[in-house]
């Protein structure tokens, strides 16, 4: 993989001329590159890795196993990307192995996640079968690892 995208993958923000010193180059060279990846796609966008836990304590994050029929002429393709336009959803994938899709999608509650997939998910044409699971704690994401957090303290069990 080109440095300067290695250099972005791990932190978006630095500047134009740090980057240009990190990579020997000018900062029009780095500014034209990054425009070039940008227009050709390589570059999709930029954003930062929040802990969800701390902003939204009570929101849940599902991860929704999909197994569905492939359309004559378009594959997983049109399907995909009919869920991938879902407001709850950030991201779909194409799987290998027991089901066809990973959607992952954020809700504000179990009822949100629930809703999603009755009225939304598994009403479209197409969709044999769901299966959610609930993502519990995170400990490393996009590659930032997560700081463990002290436990609360806990209360002494006798008997």
């Amino acid at each position: 993989m080109d440095p300067l995208l290695t250099i972005l993958q791990k932190e978006a923000r630095t500047s134009l001329p740090d980057l240009a010193r990190q990579l020997s180059l000018s900062e029009e060279e780095v500014a034209e590159k990054m425009h070039h990846f940008e227009n050709s796609g390589a570059i999709l966008g930029y954003h930062a890795v929040l802990d969800r836990d701390l902003l939204e304590p009570n929101a849940v994050r599902a991860a929704i196993e999909v197994k569905i029929t492939p359309e004559r002429n378009g594959g997983f393709d049109r399907l995909a990307n009919r869920i991938a336009q879902f407001e709850e959803v950030q991201s779909v994938y194409l799987m290998s192995g027991g089901y066809d899709l990973l959607v992952v999608i954020n809700g504000r509650s179990l009822r949100d996640v629930a809703a999603f997939v009755a009225n939304k998910l598994s009403n479209l044409e197409g969709i044999q079968a769901c299966e959610t699971r609930f993502r519990l704690k995170t400990y490393k994401e996009e590659g930032l690892i997560y700081p463990l957090k002290e436990p609360p303290e806990q209360l002494s069990v006798t008997p």
